[in-house]
C-alpha cells in the first residue's frame, strides 16, 4: 500500500421492513446487501394482536436475536433504515426517528399497519447504539397538491399515496435507463401484488394515485365497485362492520372467486382450460389498464414510460395483456418483484452523502396545540 493512502472504511447500514407475519433484516455495505433474513413469527400469535404494538416485543426479541446470532456490532453501523409506518402528515423521503414519530406510531397511528413497528424498533436500537436512525419513503406518505384530495362529499377527503417505497425506487431506475433525472420524468407506476396501487409520478413527486380500493380488482382486494352496492351490502344484516372491511380488503378480488390469492395456481387453472378463472384474470388486466389509461391526464399525456411493478408483474401473461392495450399511450417497462430492503438502504445512503435532508416530524391532531398537549391527551 502506497504511503499516505488510506482505505476508505465502507458505511454499514440495517434496514428493517416488517411484514404481517414476519420481520425482514439487511445489512448493507453501501449499496451490496451483504446479509439478508426473513424473521418468522408464529401466525397463531400475532392472529390475537388486536394493535400492532402488541407485536412490538416478540419481533423485538427476534431482531435482537438476529443481532447476536450474527455478531453486529451495531455501535460501528452508520445508520438504521426503517420501513416508516402508517404515520399522519408525512411526504415521502427521509424522515429522523426520534421520540415524537414513535410516540404518534405508539399512540395515533393512522391505521394499525405493522410496518409502523419498523420505526418503534430502529429508534430502541438507535438509543442503545447511539447510531442515527431514519424511516424512509413511508406508506402512508402523501405529497399531492391540496386539490387532489377533494372528493363529491365534503365529509370524505382522499388520501393519496401509492405503495411509495418500490414506487419510486423503480421510478428512480428508470430514469436512469432512460438518461433522465427522476425529477424531470413523467411515469405512471403500477405497483401490481396483493393489493393494486398506481401514482403518477412527475417533478420527482407522486402527484396523483388510485389506492386498492379506488383501482382494479386484486388477488385479495375488491378494488373500485359501485357504492350503491356497498351500502345495500353494509345494510342487508348479513356482515359486521368488520366483516365487510375484510370482504374489501384481504377476501376480496380473486380470493373471492377462487379463494386463491396466488396468481400462479390461477393461471394453472387457465391453462387446465378453466373458462371462468381465464374471464376474471383478463378482466383484473382489463381493469389494470383501465387505471392507467385515467392516470394518463394528469399531465395530458406527458409521458415517459409505464412501469408494471410488483409480484405479478412476473405474469407474462398478465403484463401481455395490459401492455396490449396501453403502448399507445407510452413506452412500458417490466420490473417484477419489488426493492424495497434496497430502496431503504440507498435512501439511507443519499442522507448520509447529503444530497437529501432527513426531515423533522411535526404534524400534530387538529385538537392539539403542542406535542406536550398531543402526549396528554392520547397516550394510554
Amino acid at each position: 500500500m502506497k504511503e499516505g493512502y488510506t482505505m476508505q472504511k465502507k458505511r454499514r447500514l440495517l434496514t428493517i421492513n416488517p411484514g404481517s407475519t414476519s420481520t425482514r433484516l439487511a445489512v448493507f455495505e453501501e449499496d451490496r446487501e451483504i446479509i439478508k433474513e426473513e424473521l418468522l413469527l408464529d401466525a397463531d400469535v400475532i392472529a390475537k394482536c388486536n394493535l400492532m404494538i402488541e407485536q412490538f416485543d416478540m419481533r423485538m426479541d427476534s431482531v435482537r436475536q438476529f443481532i447476536q446470532k450474527e455478531k453486529l456490532d451495531l455501535a460501528q453501523f452508520d445508520m438504521i433504515v426503517a420501513r416508516g409506518g402508517s404515520i399522519h402528515g408525512v411526504k415521502s423521503g427521509a424522515y429522523v426517528i426520534d421520540e415524537r414519530v414513535v410516540s404518534m406510531l405508539r399512540y395515533f397511528p393512522r391505521s394499525q399497519h405493522v410496518s409502523s413497528l419498523a420505526a418503534i424498533i430502529a429508534y430502541q436500537l438507535a438509543k442503545e447504539y447511539g447510531i442515527p436512525a431514519i424511516f424512509y419513503d413511508a406508506p402512508s406518505a402523501d405529497e399531492a397538491d391540496e386539490i387532489m384530495h377533494y372528493t363529491g362529499l365534503p365529509e370524505s377527503k382522499r388520501f393519496v399515496t401509492s405503495h411509495c417505497l418500490n414506487s419510486k425506487m423503480v421510478a428512480r431506475e428508470t430514469a436512469q435507463r432512460i438518461g433522465k433525472p427522476y425529477e424531470e420524468c413523467n411515469f405512471i407506476v403500477a405497483h401490481l401484488g396483493g393489493g393494486i396501487t398506481m401514482a403518477f409520478h412527475s417533478g420527482g413527486r407522486m402527484v396523483d394515485t388510485l389506492l386498492d380500493d379506488a383501482g382494479p380488482m386484486s388477488p385479495q382486494r375488491a378494488g373500485r365497485i359501485p357504492v350503491t352496492d356497498v351500502i345495500n351490502l353494509c345494510y342487508s344484516g348479513q356482515y359486521t362492520k368488520e366483516e365487510m372491511a375484510n370482504k374489501m380488503r384481504g377476501k376480496g378480488g380473486l380470493v373471492a372467486y377462487f379463494g386463491e390469492n396466488d396468481i400462479r395456481e390461477i393461471e394453472k387453472m387457465i391453462d387446465g382450460g378453466n373458462e371462468k378463472a381465464k374471464e376474471i384474470f383478463w378482466y383484473m388486466g382489463y381493469q389494470i389498464a383501465k387505471g392507467i389509461g385515467e392516470l394518463s391526464v394528469v399531465e395530458s399525456g406527458k409521458l415517459d414510460c409505464i412501469i408494471l411493478t410488483g409480484g405479478m408483474a412476473y405474469s407474462k401473461r398478465l403484463t401481455g395483456w395490459i401492455e396490449d392495450r396501453v403502448k399507445f399511450l407510452a413506452p412500458v417497462v417490466i420490473i417484477p418483484g419489488e426493492k424495497e430492503m434496497s430502496a431503504l438502504a440507498l435512501g439511507g445512503l443519499r442522507v448520509l452523502d447529503g444530497k437529501e435532508e432527513a426531515k423533522r416530524y411535526t404534524w400534530l391532531p387538529e385538537d392539539c396545540v403542542s406535542y406536550e398537549d398531543f402526549i396528554d391527551k392520547y397516550k394510554k
